[in-house]
Parts: structure tokens; sequence; C-alpha cells
């Protein structure tokens, strides 16, 4: 780690439904982008390779070997990338189909992660397709030649320990209690998630709110990103909306509804996120009677020079910062958490 900063990245890809080569080859392209842009852990939407909206065409063998041969396709033309890309796609396993995020650098598979709730509500038929990952036998698997880390309970850590970052599928987010809530307590500083989230009224403002506020209560980075507008081949609309929030703060946010390809990224902060959890003293109490236990996968990832930061860093961070203006004589300086004001009123920082 480099002056405490991780630069993450968010792509919303153009996609064929079920046409898994030219998928892949988008991916490629934004991979590379992103290597370029110096994003050092990129993440896709859910099931990217495929697409989401392949409906029973998931049953089908074909799309099931084809989808590993372009995965094993990616590898291939990535194997001089050291960008961490998080991919998503279906893999038969334990005699079930699981709705996955695989994580690649530099060739090879670090690990993959099922999805843990599968939603079969409202528009949502997962269930008919997608097993639960809390209902799989195997904590290894082989894929492209590898044997590879799988498992809900998987974290990845670089080798010198200093970042770690956990990994949920859309439904993921949306329970009572997440997944990334015992990510975050077991050591994950960023949540990534790999989403299919579809547009109905009112669902922008809910799941913007939603992220942020995961992100918040995780005191952590939360990277998201959802399926764009070419999944939209059936009765859902898709609007492409990808999201990087830190600590309950929104650094950047892509364009809804986008007919091009988008990548987004900014810079988190991760030696603040760790000093303001040692501060949190409630931040580990739910651990003591629902900790849950974590295998973590090393990997490495190069280091990010600090000056070429895009978010915006407070110069004086111990000051108020003050963005709507108000008369001399009804402000007094102070610090945070300390109030200022004119009788019967009252402003707090």
């Amino acid at each position: 780690m480099k002056n405490g900063f991780y630069r993450v990245g968010a792509a919303v890809p153009k996609l064929k439904v079920g046409g898994c080569r030219y998928n892949s080859d988008e991916i490629i392209t934004l991979v590379r982008e992103g290597e370029k842009a110096g994003i050092q852990i990129l993440v896709f939407p859910e099931l990217s390779i495929t697409g989401y909206t392949c409906g029973d065409l998931f049953h089908q063998e074909t799309l099931l070997t084809d989808v590993k041969e372009q995965l094993g396709r990616i590898l291939e033309e990535t194997k001089n990338s050291s960008c961490v890309s998080l991919l998503g796609m279906p893999l038969s396993i334990d005699n079930q189909l699981f709705n996955c995020a695989v994580a690649i650098q530099k060739g090879k598979i670090l690990g993959v992660v099922p999805k843990t709730y599968v939603p079969n509500y409202s528009e949502f038929y997962e269930q008919r397709w997608f097993a639960s990952g809390r209902n799989a036998l195997s904590d290894a698997i082989m894929l492209c030649g590898q044997e590879v880390p799988f498992g809900d309970d998987l974290l990845f850590e670089d080798e010198k320990g200093e970042m770690c970052f956990g990994i949920e599928i859309c439904e993921d987010l949306w329970v009572p209690v997440p997944p990334s809530s015992f990510q975050a307590m077991a050591g994950a500083l960023i949540i990534f998630n790999l989403s299919a989230s579809n547009e109905i009224v009112g669902k922008y403002e809910y799941r913007k709110e939603l992220v942020r506020q995961q992100s918040a209560r995780c005191i952590a980075g939360y990277v998201y990103t959802s399926s764009g507008v070419n999944e939209s081949t059936t009765d859902v609309v898709f609007g492409g909306h990808a999201m990087i929030c830190e600590y309950g703060n929104m650094l950047s946010e892509s364009e809804r509804f986008s007919c091009d390809e988008q990548l987004i990224f900014s810079e988190i902060d991760i030696m603040k996120l760790m000093n303001d959890r040692r501060k949190n003293t409630s931040f580990m109490e739910l651990w003591k009677d629902n900790g849950k236990k974590f295998r973590k996968v090393k990997f490495e990832i190069e280091e990010f020079e600090a000056e070429d930061i895009t978010r915006y860093v407070a110069p004086h961070p111990l000051y108020l910062r003050m963005k709507t203006a108000v008369t001399k004589d009804a402000v007094r300086f102070c610090h945070s958490n300390v109030c200022f004001g004119k009788k019967n009123k009252t402003y707090r920082a």
C-alpha cells in the first residue's frame, strides 16, 4: 500500500444475450482500458459473460460449455494485466447450477464466489435455474485447467496483508443482513457487487441509497455495477447503473441508459477506513455471537501513486467545510461535532 489509496473501477460493457464470444471481446477491451487507467480492481455485472436474461438457455450444455471456453480466452488475453477483474458467469458444480463471480488476475483464477441469496419473487425467477451458494458441497473446483477455491466464505487479501476485499452478487445486498456485513467484520475494506438490477419507478433512488448506506454501515468502500441496456430483451428494463462509494460518500456514478460501454473509477482511502473502524467501538459487537469463518485468498497488487488521484481530498479535514452561506453573526468558528448558531437556531457539524 502506498499512501493508503487503491484505485477501483466498475464497468458496464455492451452485451449480446447468450453471445459469450462477443461479451468476452467487450470484457477484454474494458480490462485493457482499465489497465491503462491504473485501475487495480475492476468489477463487471452479474453473469457478464453470458448475459443475465438468458432464461432457460442456462439449462443448455452448449451455453455452459461455451462460457467456460470464453473464460479461458479472457484469461489468455489478459495474462499480462495486473488488474484484478471480477467477472460473472454460471457454473455447474455438485449437480447444481450456481450464479458465480470469478476473480482473475494475470491469467490465473484467484477464486470463485457463488451468489448466496437467489431471488424468486416479483419479476425474478432465478431459483428456476440457480441454487444458493449455501448448498454447495465443494470448497475447490477445477476450472480452465486450474484448481481454484470455491465458496461464499472467500475473501481476497493482498500478499502484504494490507488490503482485503469481498464479493457480493446483486440480491445479496438487498437482504436484511447482507453477506458484506460479515465480510467487513472479517477484514474486507472494499466490497464489490456484480449486479443485474432492473429499472422500475423509484428503484434508482432506493438502490443508490442502499449502496451508500451499506458502505457507511460497513465502514468500507463499496463498488457496484449493474447490467446495461442490452439486457432489456424481455419484460424488464436495465439501465447500467454503476457506483463507487466510500463510508457513505458517493465518489463516482455512471450515466444510466447509455447505449455505449462505460467505465468509472475512483480511489478508496484504506488508511482512513481502518482508522475509522478502530475508533468505532461498536463495529465488532455483532461478531461475538454471529461471526463466520472466512478463507483468505492471497493475491498481488501493484502500488498506486497517490499523486494521480481523481477524487476530492479535503486539505484541512479537521475543520468544518460549510456548503451553505450563513450570516457572520450566526456563526462562530468551530471544530466537528460542535454546535453553533443563533438563539432558537442550532446547526451541527
